[in-house]
């Protein structure tokens, strides 16, 4: 296995506030504090929170611009930004930059791995599986987030068995001050803080935790709470309309992009994330990480992460019904919720740091460095007309 720092770019379509965001953020740390040269390299035309982030860190990212679905003008531009960092390894985020990443690594001579975070964009048209099986073809590793999203990816696209390899995604490990927003949002001692951190798409579920609180109140729990979720997304307006037709919306705070995600989670005291698919969210590995009690989705790379009844509790993706009482049981069990916490924050800790996910990365980039190199690249479609 080849030795010695490698020179990699990081690459992604996205730059705004979120969990494959907050990935690469840690993952290009920490192989740079083992010696390796990282280049992050991102949207000319994003909302710019990702770039900001990589300049306060030290690192001095670089852009490319993509103008239509099929550009080869950024195949192009990415190539000049390849060859000028001296890149051995290109690794690409997510369906459009693995397409992109592949044919510009192919024109420099430098290794391709891909990663898939657990978004389906690419299973929607048959142009773009194709798209990504070529980028695969001519890539020299593809890593899957969890298990879950592995399987998918080798059934959609029709892989081989163990063709993608799993890296779950790691943390560096939060703390945060359990007064500062408990005293911002004006709770009592008494009062049970349940949080939650996703942007505010469908895809999250937060219409089926307000719903389930809807179903508790009018049952007549009489246990005081209040409920935090931390994020911003398109469904805002539609979740506040929901709370206030549950008589809600004097319990329910939607705090918005918060930049302190550990003092939110740190001031909680159940841990809720009703998504409908993930991969392997970092949300919920970091409240984990705090000893929080989990109530998640049984859905995608979720069961992977929490053992069932011993490091959380799990319930069927859009069940409502189902969440409300989980959320019952653990409101009136403090000792059940302390063990789950307890058990939770060691399994975070010991299977979910950022060290064992940049060590299982490198040997993912050592590896691709041995492997032949691809074949020349041919024009795709990526969008069907």
């Amino acid at each position: 296995m080849p030795s010695g720092p490698l020179r990699v770019a990081l690459m992604l379509e996205t730059d705004g506030p979120g969990g494959a965001e907050v990935m690469l953020l840690q993952l290009a740390g920490e192989l740079r504090r083992r010696g390796h040269d990282v280049l992050p390299v991102g949207p000319a035309n994003g909302c710019g929170w990702l770039g900001e982030r990589w300049r306060e860190l030290g690192f001095a990212p670089a852009t490319y611009s993509l103008r239509h679905p099929l550009d080869w003008r950024c195949v192009r531009d990415l190539t000049r930004v390849l060859r000028a960092h001296g890149t051995t390894v290109v690794h690409s985020h997510e369906f459009t930059m693995a397409v992109y990443g592949a044919a510009a690594a192919r024109r420099t001579g430098a290794r391709h791995v891909i990663t898939m975070h657990g978004g389906r964009y690419y299973a929607e048209r048959w142009r773009r599986r194709a798209a990504l099986r070529w980028a695969i073809r001519r890539s020299q590793g593809i890593v899957a987030v969890s298990r879950a999203t592995a399987d998918d990816l080798s059934r959609t696209l029709g892989l081989a068995p163990g063709a993608v390899r799993v890296v779950p995604n790691g943390i560096a490990f939060p703390s945060g001050v359990r007064s500062a927003v408990r005293r911002e949002l004006g709770l009592g001692d008494d009062e049970m803080l349940l949080v939650a951190v996703g942007n505010l798409y469908a895809v999250k579920g937060h219409d089926v935790l307000l719903r389930a609180l809807g179903e508790l109140r009018r049952g007549g729990e009489a246990t005081p709470w209040r409920l935090a979720v931390a994020g911003r997304g398109e469904e805002e307006g539609a979740l506040r309309t929901l709370a206030r037709e549950e008589g809600l919306d004097e319990r329910v705070h939607l705090l918005g992009f918060r930049s302190d995600v550990a003092d939110v989670l740190a001031a909680g005291d159940v841990f809720v994330m009703p998504s409908r698919s993930e991969g392997l969210p970092l949300a919920l590995v970091e409240a984990m990480s705090m000893g929080l009690p989990i109530i998640a989705s049984d859905v995608g790379g979720i069961p992977e992460v929490v053992a069932r009844d011993i490091e959380g509790l799990l319930v069927p993706p859009g069940d409502a019904h189902a969440l409300a009482g989980a959320l019952l049981g653990l409101w009136r069990d403090p000792a059940g919720r302390a063990a789950l916490g307890s058990a939770a924050a060691e399994r975070a800790r010991r299977d979910f740091s950022v060290a064992r996910m940049a060590e299982a990365y490198e040997a993912v980039y050592r590896g691709a460095a041995e492997s032949p190199p691809a074949r020349r690249p041919v024009a795709v479609a990526l969008e069907a007309p």
